[in-house]
């Protein structure tokens, strides 16, 4: 889910460049007047960005979307952990490995008397691949995911849970969308069936 920083004499210039260039230099009292090249500038080019079809790009912003909604289904399940179900989750588009392990989380919270205040933010979100040839089309994100305005509190007194620090409060995940119909449904729609984090962003 860290950037660094990156004088010489005239006497001294001979010593720093090869033997070759000292030896090419003119000789004292024969100065050299044969004009001299000035190398060409490069040509700055623009980093390359993928040239999507429109049936590629259609399916990025069904599963975005679908994504974003997903993530926000997850902060309103956790806000009320006393009273959670999957439906909320399934209909935002939750599926897979990725719904098993919210439906985890959710459970672990409540059942310690705990739930959770603020949302989550995605930070930035970037397509990392899109196959749509596959038996089940495809759409892969990454995301950074920033949780600082989150809090987990006792449901008791509504106090925060002394957790400790966590180790970063803003985590790059990995996303898997595929375009799918649900149990005992016919109508295809984007689902996030699987999320993995791989570490601060």
């Amino acid at each position: 889910m860290h950037p660094r920083p990156l004088l010489i004499t005239t006497v001294a210039l001979c010593a720093t460049l090869t033997l070759a260039s000292c030896n090419n230099s003119p000789e004292a009292g024969h100065p050299n007047t044969a004009p001299t090249s000035t190398p060409p500038t490069p040509t700055p080019t623009a980093p390359s960005t993928p040239a999507y079809t429109p049936e590629e790009q259609a399916a990025i912003t069904a599963a975005t979307a679908r994504y974003r909604a997903a993530r926000a289904a997850i902060d309103q399940v956790m806000a009320n952990t006393a009273a959670s179900s999957r439906a909320p989750l399934e209909a935002a588009g939750l599926g897979g490995s990725w719904l098993l392990a919210v439906i985890g989380d959710v459970r672990s919270l409540r059942d310690s008397g705990w739930y959770q205040t603020g949302s989550t933010k995605i930070a930035s979100l970037t397509v990392k691949s899109v196959k749509l040839d596959n038996p089940q089309p495809e759409v892969d994100l990454v995301t950074c995911i920033d949780s600082s305005k989150t809090v987990i509190r006792f449901q008791s007194t509504k106090k925060p849970v002394p957790i400790g620090a966590s180790s970063a409060t803003r985590r790059t995940f990995s996303a898997k969308l595929v375009f799918a119909a649900a149990a005992g449904s016919t109508t295809k729609k984007w689902f996030v069936i699987d999320e993995k984090g791989t570490g601060p962003c």
